[in-house]
């Protein structure tokens, strides 16, 4: 009767330790997973680094592997990269990692629009300026077509007249 005591105490036992064990190939996919996070904080611009929600030691490492040239070092950096990240909320490091994302994704949505706007005004006149005025009142009329006009006697696709068109739209328009 002892004995079954002790057993179900055994399998007591060994169903947390089961449920808590992590086989070696799960760990290697997640610090290869953290390496991977620990590169892609690598290539982040100087103006995003600051922002990073991360301690100072992983903070050094970053630094330290933006610098060195060596294959096999940075390899290794990163190694060390994906050993601290263990110690950082990942969770916060992804939705910093997503928001500069979706940043990156509304900028170049923004881009793109005001690359349209500027071919439309070049290539229609006129006939693209009303409607365009229409919707947003805060541009100015004259200036909107000298720059158009200019624009479109200008053969070269990338004209100081087209960027001066484009940077007058970027800095007036406010799209949603």
């Amino acid at each position: 009767m002892n004995n079954d005591a002790d057993d179900s105490k055994l399998n007591k036992d060994n169903e947390l330790d089961a449920s808590d064990f992590a086989s070696k190939s799960a760990r290697k996919r997640e610090m290869a997973a953290l390496q991977e996070l620990g590169t892609s904080l690598i290539d982040l611009p100087a103006r995003h680094f600051a922002d990073l929600p991360i301690g100072k030691p992983l903070r050094d490492a970053l630094t330290l592997a933006k610098t060195l040239k060596s294959r096999e070092a940075r390899r290794r950096q990163i190694q060390y990269i994906g050993k601290l990240m263990r110690a950082e909320n990942i969770d916060d490091i992804r939705q910093f990692l997503s928001r500069l994302e979706d940043d990156n994704k509304l900028f170049r949505q923004r881009f793109r629009q005001i690359e349209h706007l500027c071919e439309s005004l070049v290539t229609s006149g006129d006939a693209a300026i009303e409607p365009l005025i229409a919707e947003h009142p805060e541009l100015n009329r004259q200036k909107l077509r000298q720059l158009a006009r200019k624009a479109g006697k200008e053969a070269i696709e990338d004209s100081p007249t087209r960027r001066k068109l484009f940077e007058y739209l970027q800095k007036t328009l406010s799209f949603n």
